[in-house]
């Protein structure tokens, strides 16, 4: 494929579609950039700055086409004690050190991580996106005017009937024209995205952070820097596996890598906040259209117009209108049908679900609850393929020479049954051991043929390890010590 056919599918194949969604986008992002520089503890602008220029930039360099990414509420959380306790010069300097993290991330290769992560890992973590998403709009459903409930009422119907008149016009966009509408018509008693903050008027400039170059100011930032690499990376390359499902297509996800550093590289130069992926924000846009990489650059370049131009109109936006659009991005995220599941899928499943869930939500941890759960998934993996674990044993004839042959995988978790299996007191001339039905995987599968083969030649008998496949004859012959010159002492510590 040509150079121009490739420029024409990942940018100019979906225009309308892009240029719409773009739009939606970047009125939704307004608010949310506002409120994750609160989070942080920095002006409204870095929030806004960052949102702009990780939006445009990302979608020239990501892998990931049609996916937003900004500032968020993930990597805005880690900074506030930075902030706090060193200014926001400190911010934008371990900002641009989070994105060389994440360019030598990707340049590792780390998107490869994304297959450690199980199918109810992915659903816990979907499910706790969306339940965080809908508290976040609790500080505009509690204690409000009653004309707001009437409002997000009416936005929720607009988005979810005005797609049966016509698809044409995104029906978030719809709902933030018509709400605008019908507020400043009647004058309605509400909050409006103006109240949550000052919009800037100005460009963002390019600019070194005001910080001593020096190894002190390294190790200052240097926590903080890999913390965001790391939850900015995780939460990227996650929404990134939902947007291929959603879409049914695929991504790079170690150029996804590279391209979110890049993107807070550039955007701590011109004074914004780290960020990455949003899948809140990435539904809206796929569901209101967007395809290519131009919906994602649309959604930047649209929220600096709006900004720079439309200011004071958006501004007048009222906040209903943006929180049923989050809400429908609520409601559409959480995966419904994995409750019916949970009576269906086997228990170890829905465990793993459910405690991603829980951590999620519980400490607002992404990254936490994904490894939460992802070290179940690991656990109970082990445990299952060490129940299917089995050694028998027959006599021969003449009854001096016995042979154990051993089914299943042979590792740390079922290494004590292999031992545990043999009968290192019956008195025997030689002891065969059969691994060919086995696979010895690691070093405790390694250690434990040792220590069978010594115990067993402690007892005067002539010990034969036979069937070995090739993989598992390979990390035998690396770390394999019971052919060793005081091996006995070694391993079996006399």
């Amino acid at each position: 494929m040509t150079f121009i056919q490739t420029f024409r599918r990942n940018w100019l194949s979906n225009v309308r579609g892009d240029l719409l969604s773009g739009l939606v986008v970047a009125l939704a992002l307004i608010p949310e950039a506002i409120g994750f520089s609160i989070i942080a503890g920095v002006d409204p602008r870095v929030g806004l700055y960052a949102s702009v220029i990780i939006a445009m930039v990302i979608a020239v360099t990501g892998g990931r086409p049609a996916m937003i990414s900004a500032a968020t509420a993930a990597t805005a959380v880690l900074m506030g004690t930075l902030v706090r306790e060193h200014g926001l010069q400190y911010l934008l300097a371990a900002t641009v050190l989070a994105g060389v993290i994440q360019i030598v991330a990707g340049m590792a290769r780390v998107g490869y991580i994304m297959r450690f992560v199980s199918r109810s890992v992915m659903t816990g973590f979907v499910n706790a996106l969306a339940i965080l998403i809908f508290m976040a709009q609790l500080p505009e459903l509690i204690g409000v005017s009653w004309q707001s409930y009437v409002m997000i009422a009416g936005g929720l119907a607009v988005i979810y009937l005005f797609p049966r008149i016509t698809r044409l016009v995104p029906s978030p966009l719809v709902c933030i024209l018509v709400l605008t509408a019908v507020a400043l018509l009647f004058n309605v008693d509400t909050r409006i995205v103006a109240d949550l903050g000052e919009l800037p008027d100005a460009l963002p400039t390019l600019l070194v952070p005001n910080v001593p170059f020096t190894l002190e100011t390294l190790w200052i930032i240097l926590p903080y820097s890999i913390a965001v690499a790391a939850v900015g990376l995780l939460e990227s390359l996650l929404t990134a596996s939902i947007v291929d499902q959603m879409t049914d297509t695929g991504s790079d996800k170690n150029r996804e890598s590279i391209g979110q550093g890049i993107a807070n590289f550039v955007s701590g130069l011109f004074g914004g906040m780290a960020g990455c992926a949003m899948i809140g924000q990435s539904v809206i846009n796929v569901k209101s259209g967007g395809r290519t990489r131009l919906s994602t650059f649309a959604a930047g370049a649209l929220l600096l117009f709006l900004l720079m131009v439309l200011g004071d109109w958006v501004g007048l936006i009222p906040m209903p209108a943006l929180v049923a659009i989050m809400i429908m991005v609520s409601i559409g995220t959480f995966r419904w049908s994995s409750l019916l599941d949970l009576a269906k899928h086997p228990r170890r499943s829905s465990i793993v679900m459910l405690a991603t869930v829980v951590t999620v939500v519980g400490t607002h941890n992404l990254a936490l609850g994904v490894g939460v759960g992802v070290l179940l998934s690991g656990i109970f993996f082990a445990w299952k393929v060490a129940q299917i674990f089995r050694v028998t044993s027959s006599l021969s004839e003449d009854g001096t020479c016995r042979t154990y042959r051993i089914e299943g995988q042979l590792f740390f978790a079922s290494a004590d049954d292999f031992l545990a299996a043999l009968d290192f007191a019956e008195s025997l001339e030689r002891v065969r051991i059969d691994v060919g039905a086995a696979h010895i995987w690691d070093l405790t599968g390694v250690n434990a043929v040792d220590t069978a083969v010594l115990k067993f030649r402690r007892t005067g008998a002539e010990v034969e390890v036979i069937g070995l496949n090739e993989a598992s004859a390979t990390i035998m012959d690396k770390l394999a010590v019971h052919d060793q010159p005081g091996a006995m002492e070694r391993v079996l510590g006399h």
